[in-house]
């Protein structure tokens, strides 16, 4: 497995198809949530993938401060089905948090968690922030990273 940084323009169509593709049967058909998934903040963030054999296989956005939230950000973190437990989606989260403390420099990162994974996220150091909240009909918190 290969994980690489992009920004939009450094994507190639493959690249982009396939995040598109995992992040529709992921957010849309697999949790049955419609929603606009092509939201206008991918042309700005930069997109970490793990890539298999040349597949997008899981992947995670990150947003600069200012354009989700105060913070910098981190979203759309999705893993294939049959690559989850395998500690893929943990790799990413890390790497995308280094990055954002090392080019971004800053150490305040929020995310909008769906709440079953608010254990995943605590275990990489972020704490949940306000009321559990409906962010297209699935639970939610804020959660923030300030180290």
């Amino acid at each position: 497995m290969q994980t690489v940084f992009r920004s939009f323009e450094e994507l190639s169509n493959r690249e982009l198809y396939g995040i598109l593709r995992l992040r529709s049967e992921i957010f849309v058909v697999e949790q049955d949530c419609v929603y606009n998934d092509l939201d206008g903040l991918d042309q700005d963030a930069m997109h970490l993938l793990a890539l298999e054999k040349g597949q997008v296989v899981a992947y995670v956005r990150i947003l600069k401060p200012n354009t989700r939230f105060p913070e910098a950000s981190i979203g759309r973190v999705v893993t294939r089905m049959e690559f989850r437990h395998r500690g893929i989606s943990t790799l990413l989260m890390k790497k995308a948090i280094a990055f954002i403390q090392q080019k971004m420099k800053t150490n305040a990162i929020s995310i909008s968690a769906q709440s079953y994974l608010l254990n995943f996220y605590k275990s990489l150091g972020f704490r949940a922030v306000g009321e559990e909240y409906l962010e297209d009909g699935i639970p939610h918190f804020e959660m923030l990273l300030a180290e």
